[in-house]
């Protein structure tokens, strides 16, 4: 089979499409023939050697793929050849072919093409696990998310209204604030013109919002800490502006704040397969029904992963950046 290839650490130009040893599905896994597979920023960081992989993951980029069942393992029950398809990856989704636990794959929603399906396991997976789950966020709530022009960003947007909150966003130009408020959004902030804090104290009384979902991490911590109200969440999925910070510890405790992090790729099978579980049953009605939407920017041939890497790098896009094998 045909798979992208890091051919060393480095800037876009290391990705390589290459001919690789096939792969198979080995007891409890599903093989899909893949459609198409989703860029995230997980992938960027792998190519330049800043992510660490978690034991007995793919060395290909890709945590996510639509596609049809090619090969059912040993143990497999709800799956059949044929089947359509889309799962969240732990890896090896840039390839022709990739294997995946069968507690990770979900069906094909309807209403959503095969190539589109691509773009929705990883964000409705981190969205659904650390916004629902986790902080609980709930109807006539308020909530947060950054950078809301990104794939989790857009799909928090749409989850969060569906459900009844009022979504606050923060994004870096009119445009994409734009896209943000076409999409649901309430209050739409742009982080380079406005201080989000005052803003965020602004529109709700001073009271601040529920939930926070942040994917910046140190710079933001403390401003995050000052936009959540009594009881409030904050929940960071990531670190695009650093990883360390100094802050004032006091509204921790004097508003009973709660602080989470998790990521998705590193989960154990089973917990994954809960989280997918969950996403199904509570995700997909809302996705059938068209509530909720992927978002895609555009697509590029599984041999252009390096001008994919580009586009994304230079956040240019609004939504998820697929790649196609074929």
């Amino acid at each position: 089979m045909k798979a992208v290839v890091i051919t060393t650490s480095g800037g876009p130009e290391v990705l390589q499409l290459r001919e690789v040893e096939d792969v198979a599905a080995w007891d409890g896994e599903i093989l899909i023939r893949v459609t198409a597979t989703a860029l995230n920023r997980t992938d960027t960081l792998q190519r330049k050697g800043a992510y660490q992989l978690p034991p007995g993951a793919s060395p290909y980029l890709g945590l996510e793929c639509s596609g049809v069942v090619e090969a059912v393992g040993k143990g497999v029950k709800r799956w059949t050849i044929g089947d359509q398809v889309c799962a969240l990856l732990a890896g090896g989704g840039y390839a022709e072919k990739v294997a995946v636990p069968a507690g990770q794959v979900l069906p094909l929603p309807s209403g959503v093409s095969l190539t589109e399906a691509a773009g929705l396991p990883e964000v409705a997976c981190t969205v659904w696990s650390t916004v629902f789950m986790t902080s609980r966020l709930s109807p006539g709530e308020s909530f947060l998310v950054h950078g809301g022009s990104s794939g989790i960003g857009t799909f928090a947007i749409q989850i969060a209204k569906h459900i009844g909150a009022k979504v606050f966003v923060t994004a870096g130009s009119a445009e994409k604030l734009a896209f943000c408020k076409d999409l649901g959004a309430d209050v739409c902030i742009n982080y380079k013109t406005e201080d989000f804090v005052a803003r965020v104290k602004e529109e709700t009384g001073g009271k601040g919002v529920d939930v926070i979902l942040d994917n910046v991490g140190g710079p933001y911590f403390q401003r995050n800490l000052e936009s959540l109200g009594v009881d409030g969440r904050l929940f960071i999925i990531g670190f695009q502006g650093g990883n360390t910070t100094q802050a004032n510890l006091g509204p921790l405790l004097a508003r009973r704040l709660t602080v989470q992090a998790a990521g998705l790729r590193g989960r154990a099978i089973e917990d994954k397969a809960r989280i997918v579980a969950e996403v199904e049953k509570q995700v997909w009605p809302a996705v059938e029904a068209g509530r909720v939407r992927p978002v895609i920017h555009c697509s590029f041939p599984l041999a252009q992963a390096a001008e994919a890497h580009r586009l994304m790098e230079s956040s240019a896009h609004t939504g998820k950046i697929l790649l196609l094998p074929s």
